[in-house]
């Protein structure tokens, strides 16, 4: 038997918070972009499913980063995603997703799980020596949870980072504390961040947050840690001759990298496409739409003809289309934004969405397609009216109330789910060469 390959160290960070909006992404960023001008290379991860914070982390970091879940993705495909960074990394991060202990798998879970040290960020905004109750809690909660220490977010002043310390115990460290500062705050819209590729100056507020990391512990790289690769069998090439048409732009943007090359690497040719700029549908077997903001470019694709003759012409064909979310949107009949306007869209698909006001959809669902499981995870504000029966529906991570509905559609498979194709690569291939 060939030997086990052996374990590589790296220096890890988990940065982690007791809630959302604590500010964990800014300064992720900062302190991957920090690392970066220092020379090293940065490999950053961002726990959970998220397709936002990730082009933030990559911008700051030079480098793609990839969602860690236990349950989405699952532990083997999480350790051997840890064990490849840290064959080229000289610092590992891994950005956390909600508060620490929220979520079944939590932060702390994985964080416990792979042994990397945790860093809370803990936004100290009208909090004095509370301050030192909360971190101490975080500390304390769990046994056996690796922490690091941490860091206190959105600090008034020198005098309020003071009392901020004043009664935090001794033996648990305060990497550094962090002033306000609007110049390096990402901005935010109804699904999260603003995307990378919208924010003008994302340079500038990554250098701010550079900056500020600059001025606590963390310019000191965090202890190394050994990862373990995993075991997994060599994929089968189901996708070898089958060319698959990706829409991609500001209106289609949410997509895993994994996903990409887990479809490379079942033998499938990529070529991508921007219905926003009405690009002519490349010659292609499947098409695949993803999530993103087809409700904020409305009258673009209401307008686009070019790409909507192309995509009617592939379904006419019979060919495999295949549509999560904000792309499933794109195939309707009709859909109306926040202001109450309503554009006419492709068709393809009967019904009407409406973008409401608060959360319609949330959390980690699979999906069972022709006998074989798909995770992935939902995450949506608008409504759907459609006469369709569904073909099946999404099971929840946990609780008992019904996931998703999936449709098909001729040659067409849509859903609001967001799938993590290497969680089945089997599931994924038939989704882009039809059932069996």
């Amino acid at each position: 038997m060939p030997n086990k390959p052996k374990a590589r160290s790296c220096p890890a960070l988990f940065l982690t918070a007791p809630a959302s909006h604590q500010g964990k992404t800014t300064l992720t960023s900062g302190l991957a972009r920090y690392h970066r001008a220092q020379g090293r290379t940065v490999r950053v991860f961002k726990t959970g499913p998220d397709f936002l914070d990730p082009y933030i982390l990559e911008q700051a970091s030079g480098n793609p980063v990839y969602s860690l879940d236990l349950w989405m993705t699952g532990e083997a495909d999480c350790r051997q995603r840890l064990y490849d960074a840290a064959g080229d990394a000289d610092l590992i991060l891994i950005e956390g997703s909600m508060g620490l202990f929220d979520g079944t798998p939590s932060s702390a879970d994985l964080a416990q799980t792979f042994g990397v040290p945790v860093l809370a960020v803990i936004d100290a905004t009208g909090m004095a020596q509370t301050f030192a109750a909360v971190a101490h809690g975080l500390a304390s909660f769990r046994p056996g949870l690796p922490f690091y220490g941490v860091l206190a977010n959105r600090v008034a002043s020198a005098r309020h980072a003071e009392m901020l310390l004043q009664a935090l115990p001794s033996g648990l460290s305060c990497l550094g504390t962090v002033l306000r500062e609007d110049a390096m705050t990402l901005p935010e819209r109804h699904l999260g961040l603003v995307q990378a590729q919208e924010i003008d100056d994302l340079e500038a507020r990554l250098q701010q947050a550079a900056a500020q990391i600059a001025g606590t512990g963390l310019t000191q790289l965090p202890p190394a840690i050994a990862f373990q690769p995993a075991i997994a069998a060599p994929l089968p090439t189901l996708l070898a001759g089958v060319k698959i048409a990706i829409a991609r732009d500001k209106a289609f943007s949410f997509v895993y990298p994994a996903n990409l090359e887990l479809l490379e690497a079942l033998g499938a040719e990529l070529a991508f496409f921007s219905p926003l700029a009405d690009d002519a549908l490349p010659e292609a077997d499947a098409v695949y739409l993803p999530g993103g903001y087809p409700e904020l470019h409305l009258a673009t694709l209401s307008a686009n003809l070019r790409t909507a003759i192309g995509l009617r012409e592939h379904v006419a064909a019979d060919k495999p289309l295949y549509a999560e979310c904000g792309g499933m949107l794109y195939l309707l009949d009709a859909l109306t934004d926040k202001a109450g306007k309503t554009g006419a869209l492709l068709g393809l698909l009967p019904g009407h969405a409406t973008l409401g006001r608060r959360l319609a959809g949330l959390g980690l669902q699979a999906v069972e397609l022709d006998g074989e499981t798909l995770r992935g995870h939902t995450f949506h504000y608008t409504s759907l009216q459609t006469p369709l029966a569904p073909l099946t529906h999404a099971r929840r991570a946990s609780g008992t109330a019904p996931g998703e509905a999936v449709y098909r559609h001729g040659s067409i498979v849509a859903s609001y789910l967001h799938a993590y194709f290497p969680s089945n690569p089997i599931a994924t291939a038939s989704l882009f060469t039809g059932p069996p």
